[in-house]
């Protein structure tokens, strides 16, 4: 049986942290983000990780990140670009700059993935309890009708930063832990009302329930199922939105995950996390990521030197 892989979604170039923030050094030693990530995937089991970036900052993502974990564990790249994966006839709009989502990213992988998967976005922390649990569901996982896929899922209220504006994927979840459905909120922050979400760029807003399970996109997939879902979207994203939006419309994995819950074409385990999570997506959070990983390694979570 093919052991699981790990998927690792570090295009997006940080619009709004204002620079490639993969590489900005959290550890005492250096240590980035991503490298707490893998510490942790690679001692519940994963020994493969596919890094999904872009050309432009391929020579720097390999330099700083890519070949240091490739002494470590299987390295492989896909690229995504603006122009892979299109759909039949389709020309991509001349001004368009901005990736095409999350969706698009996994769906780029394709060639390389033939058993199960987990995803990741290289700027968030999970912990390692997340990588255990998803391992562990997925190293017996197999592509069935329905297909079986899993998701951890993390408390609203500790996924949130005290900077800004984070994008959520806002789940419905049964009593015996099954995904029921899933919302993507892409402006959810702290206000003087609470936890709230705009769907007009900060104009308005309205409550979300801090207890909320959200996704951070630590998914986990079996192959070559999602790969069928995400093509039939992909190809319906291009008929509906593109044309609507050509520069801004966006193509998220929980979209099409959403979509096959309600189709009744997969059943997601959804996997209790309660750890908090830590990210950067504004430079301020820096600090605060920086201040929590130096406590993990004071209580032996993690050494002081990663990678020895």
């Amino acid at each position: 049986m093919t052991k699981p892989a790990l998927v690792v979604m570090a295009a997006g170039i940080g619009s709004r942290y204002g620079g490639l923030k993969q590489i900005e050094p959290v550890g005492s030693n250096g240590e980035l983000l991503i490298d707490y990530s893998l510490f942790d995937a690679k001692r519940a089991g994963f020994e493969q990780v596919i890094f999904i970036i872009n050309h432009k900052i391929e020579n720097e993502f390999k330099q700083h990140i890519g070949d240091r974990i490739a002494q470590h564990m299987n390295v492989e790249y896909v690229y995504q670009e603006l122009n892979s994966q299109l759909p039949d006839k389709t020309i991509c709009p001349a001004d368009r700059i901005k990736p095409w989502g999350t969706g698009h990213a996994v769906l780029c992988c394709k060639a390389l993935l033939n058993g199960p998967f987990a995803v990741i976005n290289a700027d968030d922390y999970y912990g390692r309890n997340a990588f255990a649990q998803i391992y562990n569901t997925l190293k017996n996982a197999q592509d069935t009708a329905p297909h079986q896929w899993c998701m951890v899922g993390y408390i609203l209220e500790n996924t949130l930063t005290d900077f800004g504006y984070v994008s959520r994927g806002v789940c419905s979840v049964t009593q015996d832990h099954k995904l029921s459905g899933i919302v993507e909120r892409v402006r959810i922050e702290k206000t003087a009302n609470g936890v709230e979400y705009s769907e007009d760029g900060g104009c308005t807003f309205q409550p979300l329930c801090p207890s909320s399970v959200v996704s951070m996109n630590l998914w986990g997939f079996t192959s070559p199922g999602i790969f069928n879902e995400l093509e039939a979207g992909w190809a319906d994203f291009w008929r509906k939105n593109v044309p609507e939006k050509p520069t801004t419309a966006e193509f998220y994995l929980p979209s099409v995950v959403g979509t096959a819950l309600g189709n009744n074409k997969a059943q997601v385990q959804v996997l209790q996390c309660t750890d908090r999570w830590y990210g950067i997506t504004h430079p301020q959070d820096k600090p605060a990521l920086s201040n929590a990983i130096a406590q993990m390694v004071s209580n032996g979570l993690y050494p002081s030197r990663l990678w020895g």
